[in-house]
């Protein structure tokens, strides 16, 4: 499958459009999406190569995402490298993130499977592309909006992050034809998994190795985002604390490490690693319970839970 991504768009003019297609689709990455729908497909019964389309389109829609989020988010790093559009534009970039999309399109529907499981996977694809697209939406409302709340906040990430990991799941359950009721509860697991790893994605940007991680941390900081470490810190702060938060994320004008390490300070001293630890926990439990409603083998749903504690407890 790396082999495909890595030449996805080789010798396809004009070259300023799909150089940054290869550009970003041959740096690899976790690889994650695509490794859920074929799991997902082998654990009903299909075969890998069966799920080869759909798992490449996920892929591919998970880094049409990327591409427009880093121009959002002004990141200039991503897998350790510069983002499209530092690397090119900003104009060049939305394009390529198009295109890209509607190359992800085109793959799904290569899919050889009988016409009413494609449409299927096609509306839960289109779906899932409408709720990223609300989360994104929700995440940038949330830079401006002076308050947010915590159920506010994890419903934001289910649609940006968590969806994409379910409709991974949930695709290659209705590939494989497994019954409906599965084909929820997998899903099901998938928003949990999705959300527990975004949570991880919080501390991370905290409290990451920076070689590890691929990326800046202290990124959500600079930019001042509203994640779950800020929004328990909000909650938890006494009055001097909550002067001290408020005025680091009215501005970007700080110096990044004078800033970054005072909010730092602040989620320390109101334990906002452990907080978000224990949340993390609590959707990889809910995670297991789904995996226990499955009718699926004890092997393959010991197979769901190490893929479960493997992504909350990551720290790339």
């Amino acid at each position: 499958m790396d082999i495909f991504f890595n030449n996805i768009a080789q010798n396809t003019e004009p070259y300023n459009l799909y150089a940054p297609v290869n550009y970003i689709m041959s740096q690899g990455g976790k690889r994650i999406r695509p490794q859920l729908v074929i799991l997902a497909a082998e654990l009903f019964g299909a075969k890998a190569e069966e799920a080869f389309y759909p798992a490449t389109a996920y892929e591919m829609l998970h880094n049409f995402t990327l591409i427009h989020d880093d121009i959002m988010d002004n990141a200039p790093i991503r897998r350790g490298k510069e983002t499209i559009y530092k690397k090119w534009n900003s104009n060049i970039a939305i394009l390529s993130g198009d295109v890209l999309a509607s190359m992800a399109m085109k793959q799904l529907l290569k899919t050889p499977c009988n016409p009413e499981i494609l449409i299927k996977m096609s509306e839960l694809f289109i779906q899932t592309s409408i709720e990223i697209c609300e989360g994104q939406q929700y995440d940038l409302d949330f830079e401006t909006q002076e308050e947010v709340t915590l159920d506010e906040y994890l419903n934001m990430i289910r649609l940006k992050t968590a969806v994409m990991l379910a409709g991974c799941l949930k695709t290659g359950a209705i590939l494989a034809n497994a019954s409906e009721n599965d084909q929820n509860t997998i899903y099901q697991f998938g928003i949990n998994l999705g959300l527990a790893f975004q949570l991880v994605d919080d501390l991370l940007d905290v409290y990451a190795d920076t070689e590890t991680f691929g990326k800046e941390i202290g990124g959500d900081i600079q930019e001042n985002k509203k994640t779950y470490l800020y929004l328990i810190a909000l909650r938890n702060a006494n009055e001097t604390q909550l002067k001290q938060l408020q005025h680091f994320f009215s501005s970007n004008h700080y110096p990044k490490n004078e800033k970054f390490n005072a909010v730092k300070t602040i989620f320390n001293d109101l334990r906002c690693k452990e907080e978000t630890e224990k949340k993390i926990d609590e959707y990889l439990e809910n995670a297991y319970k789904n995996i226990d409603e499955i009718s699926l083998g004890s092997n393959q749903k010991r197979i769901l839970k190490k893929l479960a504690l493997k992504i909350s407890k990551r720290s790339k």
